[in-house]
C-alpha cells in the first residue's frame, strides 16, 4: 500500500482539553472532601480542585486520582507504588504499560499545576496529517497505517523507529507499536490528528514533511 503523507502540523501541549469534564471535576472535589461541589460555578471547578488538592500530601493526592482513573485497571499495591514515583519520574513516558500511559499524563499534569510544579512537567505532541493512497483504495486507514505512515518521516534516531523497526517494517505483528499512539481523529475526507506524548514523537524529530511512502504488512509465519 503506497500512501503520499504531508505532515501539517505538529504542536506540543501539556494538557488537553478533552480529557477531564465537568463532571469529573464534580467528583473529584467530594473525593477530596470538598462540600457542595455541584453547587460551584462550573468555570470555578478547576481551581476549587487545585486547592483542594493541595491540602493533601502529593503521594496521597496521587492515589486518590490513580484510584478514580485507574481502579479497575491497577491494583492497590501498583497505585502505591506509582504514587509514590510520580514524585520524581515521569511515569507516562516510563510505565511497562504503554495503554494507561495517556491517563497517567493526565494525572500527572493536573498534580503538577495543583502543587505549582512538585510533579515533573510531561508534554505530549498533537500531530497533524494528510494521507492520500496512491491509488484508489477502499482500505480503512487504520492506527497502524497511521504509525507506519508517520514513522516513515521521522529521523532514524526516533524512539519509535529504533524500538519497533521489524514491526513498522513489516516483519513482525504490530502491537505494542500501536500503544504509542494515544488517541486518533479522523478530522476530514484525508486529515488525521494524532496524539502520542512527546516522549515518542516530538516537532524535531521530523525529517520530512512532505513525502511517499509503502505500508507493509506481517504476513504471519508460512
Amino acid at each position: 500500500m503506497k500512501l503520499k503523507i504531508t505532515i501539517l502540523e505538529v504542536k506540543t501541549v501539556n494538557e488537553f482539553d478533552f480529557y477531564w469534564k465537568q463532571e469529573d471535576y464534580i467528583k473529584l472535589l467530594d473525593e477530596f472532601n470538598f462540600p457542595d461541589a455541584d453547587k460551584s460555578k462550573p468555570e470555578d471547578l478547576v481551581d476549587l480542585l487545585y486547592m483542594a488538592i493541595s491540602d493533601f500530601e502529593p503521594d496521597e493526592a496521587a492515589r486518590v486520582l490513580l484510584n478514580y482513573k485507574l481502579g479497575e485497571e491497577l491494583n492497590e499495591g501498583q497505585i502505591q507504588s506509582i504514587s509514590h514515583e510520580m514524585l520524581k519520574d515521569k511515569v507516562a513516558e516510563e510505565y511497562r504499560e504503554p495503554a494507561l500511559h495517556l491517563d497517567l499524563f493526565c494525572i500527572n499534569q493536573l498534580l503538577y499545576k495543583a502543587y505549582n510544579g512538585k510533579f515533573p512537567n510531561t508534554e505530549a505532541s498533537i500531530i497533524d496529517l494528510e494521507v492520500n493512497p496512491s491509488k484508489p483504495s477502499d482500505q480503512e486507514i487504520t492506527k497502524e497505517i497511521l504509525i507506519k505512515a508517520l514513522s516513515a518521516g521521522l529521523k532514524d534516531n526516533n524512539l519509535i523507529k529504533r524500538l519497533f523497526t521489524e514491526q513498522l517494517n513489516g516483519n513482525e505483528e504490530f502491537t505494542d507499536a500501536a500503544k504509542t499512539i494515544w488517541k486518533v481523529d479522523h478530522t476530514s475526507e484525508n486529515t488525521y490528528q494524532l496524539v502520542t506524548s512527546k516522549y515518542w514523537v516530538d516537532r524535531d524529530d521530523i525529517s520530512d514533511g512532505d513525502y511517499e511512502t509503502e505500508i507493509l504488512f506481517f504476513e504471519g509465519e508460512d
